[in-house]
């Protein structure tokens, strides 16, 4: 059984840079062919991607957030980070980290239980 938790601050200032952290257990980041994903849902909207990073390290970004969103990992630890810089607050949202097949979509077969971020000064 593959689990994701994420971690990190529940709240940010608008231009500070909101970071991220999904540890995963059950499973390793680097099993060839599994996307692993950041996923957000604002209040009363849907999920949106955001972006992937592969087994392999490649990284993929939604078009929107490219500009100011990295995703990294460190596989000694079994886990990749998001960095989304110049938050505002629609930005506020439950962020998610997911496994999956598919690169570009909010598709996942493991999610973690999500962390809400608000964006606020």
């Amino acid at each position: 059984q593959v689990q994701l938790q994420e971690s990190g601050p529940g709240l940010v200032k608008p231009s500070q840079t909101l970071s991220l952290t999904c540890t995963v257990s059950g499973g390793s980041i680097t099993t060839n062919y599994y996307y692993w994903k950041w996923i957000r849902q604002p209040p009363g909207k849907g999920l949106e991607w955001m972006g992937t990073i592969s087994y392999s390290g490649s990284t993929y970004f939604s078009p929107s957030l490219q500009s100011r969103t990295s995703i990294s990992r460190d596989t000694s630890k079994n886990q990749f980070t998001l960095q989304l810089s110049s938050v505002t607050p629609e930005d506020t949202a439950v962020y998610y980290c997911a496994r999956g097949k598919v690169v570009h979509t909010t598709g996942y077969d493991y999610r973690g239980q999500g962390t809400q971020v608000t964006v606020s000064s």
